[in-house]
């Protein structure tokens, strides 16, 4: 089986490399800016001349927003607007266009609506300050070199690795992957180079051929299956590390910083304490991403099917009271890792629809609650008289979403059963679930019947 998956090292760079890499970003941060100041004037003149009724025909040439595009105009006027242009790669110009061109792309389709998600606003000019540095080669040289310590990029040379690339190395060696591209990129005061590889991958079946098991996230716990029944403690890494953060965060406000208005630049003991400050949520993301991929792991290495629910996460964000926590747990991550893990193990990954009832139905007889506040953390079911906490509750009643709508094998198809916005009448308890209710699209994701995907 194809795939494409990341490799990810760290650098040391000495000053000379860093300068250079330094340059390349700058470079990348100039196209972008140069692009974008291009569009919108070349915008706002067709727009003028249209206040004035000149005819389509007449109007002043669009420019066009694709990646050659933007590189054709590029290459006509980069003598003038850059006459330093040969002293970086070319990819760092198309490193910016690149950004741009799909930045452009996305404005274009959510205004059209046929892009989902939140509405994407117009690109803006990247700043020198608040910029990522980050530059992207897709052509040229780039290897590992033998000893697996050091690695080669157009114009950057030779540079040294933090740590061991074994593991891509024996692959490249052995044939079976194929870099496609690399970024460099600073995060957290460190240099990373991050290799894009098209990766021949055996799949390796889960260790529980046909099982099924149904995840709960939630804040009090990361998680809780319904196989085991046992929570998965929640780190809480960013509450964790909050009294250094806010150390941190009390003396950078003590220190000068930059100000536009005034033209002021920030004083060296700003820049070192920013970068202390960057340092530590830089160890609270890295602590959370290896948190985060350990559980995921497991999930789709031992289990055939896993059930999640369908989060509104974005909604759940807006919570003043809930934003840190959601965000310190991860919850879109989750999901997001364990697409493409159940995949690598031959399994697959069932969406349970935003509207299924899973807190409020009894996974004993499948009575459904009218109301369940979240202070009631034990089920009691009023109809058999189960007493169950609730996240468990909720996590059987995913796992059973999907074993007891299975068709017989080798059909592929699955029909689950959801529930519809409005609770259903009938007091404190409602009448059971019909299964059989609800179908799935193409893509695994549990629907009610009668709504589509989004």
């Amino acid at each position: 089986m194809k795939t494409v998956r990341a490799y990810r090292f760290a650098l040391d760079l000495t000053a000379v490399r860093e300068r250079a890499v330094l340059a390349h970003a700058g470079a990348a941060r100039v196209a972008h800016n140069w692009a974008l100041a291009r569009v919108k004037a070349v915008m706002g003149q067709r727009a003028a001349e249209r206040s004035y009724g000149v005819p389509d025909e007449q109007l002043t040439p669009g420019q066009g927003w694709s990646l050659p595009a933007l590189r054709r105009a590029w290459n006509a006027a980069r003598h003038e607007v850059a006459p330093w242009w040969p002293e970086v790669s070319k990819e760092a110009f198309n490193t910016g266009f690149d950004s741009l061109a799909r930045g452009l792309k996305n404005w274009s389709d959510s205004r059209k609506g046929e892009r989902a998600g939140r509405r994407v606003g117009f690109p803006r000019f990247k700043s020198k300050r608040r910029t990522i540095p980050s530059i992207r080669f897709t052509t040229g040289t780039i290897r590992v070199e033998p000893d697996r310590m050091h690695v080669v990029l157009p114009r950057l040379g030779r540079l040294k690795l933090h740590e061991s690339a074994r593991k891509l190395a024996r692959r490249l060696e052995s044939g079976t992957a194929r870099i496609m591209s690399a970024t460099v990129r600073r995060d957290g005061g460190r240099w990373f180079v991050a290799f894009t590889v098209e990766v021949e991958r055996a799949v390796h079946p889960a260790a529980r051929p046909g099982s099924v098991v149904g995840v709960d996230v939630g804040i009090k716990h990361l998680a809780v299956l319904s196989t085991t029944g046992e929570p998965v403690p929640n780190p809480k890494h960013l509450d964790a590390a909050q009294a250094r953060l806010r150390a941190l965060g009390r003396a950078l406000a003590r220190k000068q910083g930059p100000d536009r208005r005034t033209r002021q630049k920030a004083s060296k003991r700003w820049q070192r304490a920013s970068a202390r400050l960057g340092q530590a949520h830089a160890r609270v993301a890295n602590l959370r991403r290896d948190g985060l991929h350990k559980l995921t792991t497991h999930l789709a290495a031992t289990y055939e099917t896993v059930v999640v629910e369908d989060l509104n996460v974005a909604g759940m964000l807006r919570n003043r009271r809930l934003a840190r926590r959601v965000a310190d747990a991860g919850f879109g991550e989750i999901r997001r890792q364990l697409a493409y893990k159940t995949v690598w193990h031959g399994g697959r990954l069932m969406v349970a629809d935003r509207w299924y009832p899973s807190s409020k139905t009894c996974s004993g007889c499948g009575a459904v609650k009218t109301k369940l506040t979240l202070a009631e953390r034990m089920y009691e079911c009023t109809a058999c008289g189960l007493v169950l906490d609730r996240d468990v509750n909720a996590a059987r009643n995913l796992a059973a979403l999907v074993t007891a709508t299975l068709e017989p094998a080798g059909s592929g198809s699955v029909a689950g059963r959801g529930a519809n916005q409005k609770t259903r009448p009938g007091g404190q308890e409602a009448t059971k679930r019909q299964p059989g209710t609800a179908s799935a699209d193409q893509t695994g994701t549990v629907l009610p019947q009668g709504r589509k995907a989004a």
